[in-house]
């Protein structure tokens, strides 16, 4: 393993030691950023070490006794943390506890603010440096440094707990850490950055690691469905080369939606199964609609929203037509929440053409275009609207 690997693989298991054991944030952060400079200056001269993660710790406990030492107001922590370092001294196992678990719920703990938490799990827990953030989730780098610091305040002064919720709390609290990584995997795959999408699932694949429940399992199937057909996102599903698809990937994503899908229903487990079927489907002709619509029903008891109900009317529309399709979604143009949501227009343009009309389906593919929110996506609509009018 290179030097990279292992900062890759102990980064995130190192801040949420510190973050348990010093109950601060920012300062976890500093001396872990330190112990990686100074294992990037010793690494490369002495080797990597029999013990990275060991090595890391005992470090980072070092360089914050040296940062608490010249901080007068933390100074009454200073005693048991030079007792904490001198105990370090000794031998440690050969890898750090994994408390990343706590790190994860603590970073998208519902006190903080949604779009906040899908930041804070970034720069925690996949490292990612405040401008590498903000361009993941295109924003400016001080409107992402406000955010990121605003959050940290607010765990800081509402005493957010680093701790595993009780099995009592789980069913409420689990839902905003898969939303957070979720919603780190949905900007790089609409904004084609298959490393923060493929950050995402690495973070998934962690959190199933430590917490084997069963949306857990369903997020991780669904992301890897998505992901499977990532060469082709550029074109409509029913055009795509299902040859190019990445079969290992689709593999294990449906055995994970089955196991999510295994003694009950949950959105993402369902979402998943979705993608299954889709993915799984020799062709689209032979893409099982009735099951998917069955599907989406079922969804929308579960979590129901306006962006369902617009997959759910795509759905019926392969299932029963394109007019049955269209008729749900404009008795949904007036939802609020689907004014500028541009796949809502997309949808509607698409059934319009394939209805022939085409005036209308042109100017809805504009609107679309208009609200899209990165060029990929412009540029697809845009391919979509030149085909329209070609043949109109």
């Amino acid at each position: 393993m290179n030097v990279e690997q292992v900062f890759r693989e102990e980064r995130g298991r190192l801040l949420a030691t510190l973050v348990k054991r010093f109950r601060d944030l920012d300062l976890a952060e500093e001396v872990t950023s330190d112990a990686i400079e100074a294992a990037l200056r010793h690494w490369p001269v002495d080797g990597v070490p029999d013990r990275p993660g060991a090595w890391l710790l005992t470090t980072a406990r070092r360089k914050a006794v040296d940062r608490l030492r010249r901080d007068q107001v933390h100074a009454a922590r200073l005693a048991i943390l030079q007792v904490e370092v001198d105990r370090a001294d000794a031998p440690v196992g050969d890898a750090l506890p994994d408390e990343r678990l706590e790190l994860f719920f603590t970073c998208a703990h519902p006190a903080l603010a949604e779009e906040d938490r899908g930041a804070l799990v970034l720069r925690c827990l996949a490292g990612f440096t405040t401008p590498e953030v903000a361009r993941a989730y295109l924003v400016p780098v001080p409107t992402m440094q406000q955010r990121i610091v605003r959050a940290k305040k607010k765990i800081s002064q509402a005493r957010i707990p680093f701790r595993v919720p009780d099995p009592d709390e789980l069913p409420e609290r689990l839902p905003g850490v898969l939303q957070a990584v979720y919603s780190i995997f949905t900007e790089g795959y609409a904004a084609q950055r298959d490393d923060l999408a493929e950050e995402a699932i690495r973070l998934a694949r962690i959190l199933h690691g430590l917490l084997p429940e069963r949306e857990v399992a369903g997020l991780l199937g669904l992301m890897l469905l998505i992901h499977a057909r990532r060469n082709t996102r550029g074109d409509l599903l029913e055009d795509q080369d299902r040859q190019v698809w990445d079969r290992d990937m689709i593999a294990e994503g449906s055995a994970l939606a089955e196991r999510a899908l295994t003694g009950g229903f949950g959105p993402y487990g369902v979402q998943a199964a979705i993608n299954a079927l889709h993915d799984e489907a020799a062709d689209f002709a032979s893409t099982d609609w009735p099951q998917i619509v069955a599907l989406y029903d079922v969804l929308t008891k579960l979590a129901p929203s306006p962006v369902v109900a617009v997959n759910r009317a795509a759905a019926i529309a392969m299932r029963d037509g394109a007019a049955a399709g269209l008729a749900l979604l404009d008795a949904l143009a007036g939802e609020p929440r689907l004014r500028d949501y541009h796949p809502f227009r997309a949808a509607r343009a698409d059934l319009l053409h394939r209805l022939g009309r085409d005036a209308e389906a042109a100017q809805a593919y504009r609107e679309a275009i208009a609200l899209a929110g990165t060029d990929s996506e412009q540029d697809f609509l845009r391919r979509r609207l030149a085909a329209v009018e070609e043949q109109s």
